[in-house]
């Protein structure tokens, strides 16, 4: 199988998603996504986390005995994961405190041992860097897209809590876009995010099916083999 740049980006955004496509991380996807800003959060930390680890693993493969890769793998993700809940604990402790324990569990996010195992430990680091960067941005847009979609049907609103993220300057970035006392409760409550989910995985394989060409028509071809007899 080919790996150059353009195919890991189609893997990573649409073909082969970690969110709509693997089904890997559900746990903080799910758990964390029921505004836009917490879903921006976590899916910056996740790329963060994977696309260090992608280059760790890379810049590291040709030392590493096959025996002993994986709990090296699980201990460069856990260190950088380390690094990245003191970083967002030091400056983005409301944002920190929102996404509470789902920062330090994307060490057993699936999608970056995976991506570990599978791509980095066996490519160069720029296409290791390109995997990482269209694994973890794909992951990303997953969480944004049902973050908002929740926040909207549930909240009324858009990029609520922005300044957890941005800062105070953001606070005037919150659009409300349905009356205060509308919302739908569902919506921000657990039902509603496997509920989100499946409705974007729906989507995902809908537009797949379009794209692809139509099947001949099995009564076609068999009509034309009589007539060719």
């Amino acid at each position: 199988m080919t790996h150059n740049h353009p195919t890991i980006w189609r893997n990573g955004l649409w073909d082969n998603n970690p969110g709509v496509v693997q089904l890997l991380g559900l746990c903080p996807l799910l758990a964390v996504t029921n505004s836009a800003i917490n879903g921006i959060g976590l899916g910056l930390a996740t790329l963060l986390v994977l696309v260090l680890s992608n280059l760790a693993v890379s810049a590291t493969r040709r030392w590493l005995q096959p025996e002993i890769r994986i709990p090296i793998f699980v201990l460069i993700i856990a260190s950088l994961v380390t690094v990245v809940d003191l970083l967002m604990q030091a400056w983005l402790a409301e944002l920190s405190q929102t996404l509470g324990i789902f920062i330090p569990l994307i060490v057993t996010n699936c999608t970056i041992l995976a991506r570990a195992e599978a791509f980095a430990s066996r490519q160069p680091m720029a296409r290791s860097l390109s995997d990482g960067l269209a694994q973890g941005l794909g992951f990303a847009l997953v969480l944004i897209a049902l973050g908002a979609g929740r926040e909207l049907l549930g909240q009324g609103t858009l990029m609520a809590d922005a300044h957890l993220l941005l800062g105070d300057w953001a606070q005037s970035l919150e659009l409300r876009l349905l009356p205060a006392d509308w919302g739908l409760l569902l919506a921000v409550l657990p039902p509603g995010a496997f509920i989100g989910l499946g409705l974007l995985v729906a989507l995902h394989q809908r537009i797949q099916r379009s794209q692809q060409p139509m099947n001949e028509n099995p009564a076609d071809g068999s009509s034309q083999a009589i007539d060719a007899t």
